[in-house]
């Protein structure tokens, strides 16, 4: 019996743990061929063999040349391109007082520019065919703040905006846009964090839940999303653990 996705072509952006690594395995158990990006080739390739074969790109979307040339390598190697998931994100928690700016900027070039360089890339790749699919992982901070969390919720709410601009611009030419909004999920990204008051404050909640998200969910929410049929554009999906408040 044929899978939902044979025939297509999925590009997963920081592919190479959590949410990333688990949607590009659930894009290709439903029948896609892979290519899969981030910046830790050896964790890519033991991904590649779980899958049983991707094309593995090594990236860091912060370098615009390098998204680019993501993009190229991924259409090169597969031929097409018809999933684009912007996965690859840094989380970087705190007060504003006393924050290092750099640390905005980072947010800012991964989660936002890395994410509409990409798309930009593979856009004209997708409309050429004349259908695409275009999934950004936002976050619930894409639609609420928090008082450690403005920088962080500021990329977000960036993400969402460029989605529904997208969507609106793209939706006569055949491509779909998907923001995913998550909540608490355990990943590596609440390691990034460097203020420490913080970084004890988000571990204690996420411990104190008696079940959090996992990759797994997320990359549930996704194949739903673009395994529905050409005339349904799933436009956000926020997916919270059962008892995430805010």
């Amino acid at each position: 019996m044929a899978s939902l996705l044979d025939g297509k072509v999925a590009l997963v952006t920081g592919a190479s743990s959590g949410i990333g690594e688990a949607t590009a395995l659930a894009l290709a158990r439903n029948g896609a061929k892979l290519a899969i990006a981030a910046r830790r080739k050896d964790r890519l390739e033991a991904l590649a063999a779980k899958i049983g074969g991707a094309c593995v790109i090594q990236a860091d979307v912060a370098v615009e040349e390098q998204a680019r040339a993501m993009v190229r390598r991924a259409h090169e190697a597969l031929g097409r391109i018809d999933i684009l998931v912007n996965n690859a994100g840094v989380m970087l928690l705190g007060p504003i007082d006393g924050a290092d700016t750099n640390e905005w900027r980072r947010m800012f070039d991964i989660n936002v520019l890395g994410l509409m360089i990409a798309t930009h890339a593979a856009l004209p790749i997708m409309k050429a065919r004349g259908s695409g699919h275009v999934v950004n992982i936002s976050s619930v901070a894409g639609r609420f703040t928090s008082a450690v969390g403005a920088a962080y919720s500021a990329t977000k709410f960036a993400v969402e905006a460029f989605s529904e601009g997208l969507r609106k611009q793209e939706s006569k030419n055949g491509i779909r846009v998907t923001a995913i909004e998550p909540g608490a999920v355990v990943t590596e990204l609440q390691l990034h964090t460097t203020h420490a008051a913080t970084r004890q404050m988000i571990d204690d909640w996420i411990a104190g839940m008696k079940g959090p998200l996992q990759g797994e969910d997320i990359a549930a929410a996704i194949v739903y999303a673009v395994t529905q049929p050409a005339h349904v554009n799933v436009n956000q999906i926020l997916i919270r653990p059962s008892e995430q408040e805010n």
